[in-house]
């Protein structure tokens, strides 16, 4: 679908988009409100925004998808990259005749949506990051390995998920490989520029805390990280430092982060043109 050929006044829409050698399952809530487009955690689904969306109500259109093989219905892939899923946001939007929308990503979801908003700003309204794209060097080689130990450890449970939705239908290495691709592009050299280079609202949500396969106050210290952003980029604010942590972020306080979209939103929807 072209961006001519549907209004951004549609009804609401729940099917497969296709993208390269596979098809995304996409979730359309339609209407003329603000389009936001959710992107996840690395092996997160679509249902982690539900609280989110509730909050922000009907004033926006929410345009949600699970990636690559993850999820219920979204199919395998030859290709789990981080430029397939900066591709894929291109896809799903274009596929619902969206050209303008708000970013709101988590943790992989935000690097994605740092990327995007960076390569994008005549298309990004603005953007919320959610407890991830901190540019820090936290990737060696010892860590490399941890990663490589973890998934090989979990997925010998995993298997038993996959009908669920609950765990991606990619093996160990390839889990691992996506993990250690994040490590390398979260780099302060790599992450930093893009960051300094975006020119739209930014708003960071940030946990607190441990994250999966995380120890001690690693995950505190990469956040850290932060301080250096904001003081490059006037762009670019912490919107709000919350008591969750890395994984319960987006259940605990989901207010925060539709306050943050708010935010990031409110400029735009005050001089709103069209979003299609």
């Amino acid at each position: 679908m072209t961006n001519n050929s549907m209004s951004s006044t549609s009804t609401a829409w729940t099917g497969m988009v296709s993208v390269d050698d596979t098809a995304l399952a996409v979730t359309d809530t339609g209407g003329p409100g603000t389009p936001v487009v959710y992107l996840n955690g690395q092996f997160a689904t679509q249902g982690y925004w539900r609280r989110v969306i509730t909050d922000l109500g009907t004033g926006f259109r929410h345009i949600t998808y699970d990636e690559r093989a993850r999820g219920r219905k979204s199919k395998r892939s030859a290709d789990y990259s981080f430029e397939a899923a900066v591709r894929d946001v291109d896809a799903v939007l274009a596929a619902r005749g969206v050209h303008q929308a708000v970013l709101v990503g988590w943790s992989y979801g935000a690097v994605v949506g740092a990327h995007w908003a960076n390569r994008n700003p005549e298309r990004a309204l603005g953007a919320v990051l959610v407890d991830g794209a901190f540019p820090h060097d936290w990737l060696d080689e010892a860590m490399a390995q941890r990663i490589r130990k973890m998934f090989r450890r979990m997925n010998l449970f995993m298997p038993l998920l996959r009908p669920t939705g609950l765990t991606p239908r990619m093996n160990a290495d390839q889990m691992a490989d996506s993990n250690i691709e994040l490590g390398e592009l979260s780099r302060e050299r790599d992450l930093g520029p893009v960051l300094d280079a975006i020119t739209v609202p930014v708003r960071y949500v940030v946990a607190s805390g441990t994250s999966l396969g995380s120890r001690g106050d690693e995950q505190e210290q990469i956040r850290a990280s932060l301080d250096a952003v904001t003081a490059r980029n006037p762009n670019i604010t912490i919107g709000a430092k919350v008591a969750s942590n890395h994984g319960a972020i987006l259940k605990k306080d989901f207010r925060a982060v539709a306050d943050a979209v708010r935010g990031v939103a409110a400029p735009r929807r005050e001089g709103a043109g069209d979003t299609r």
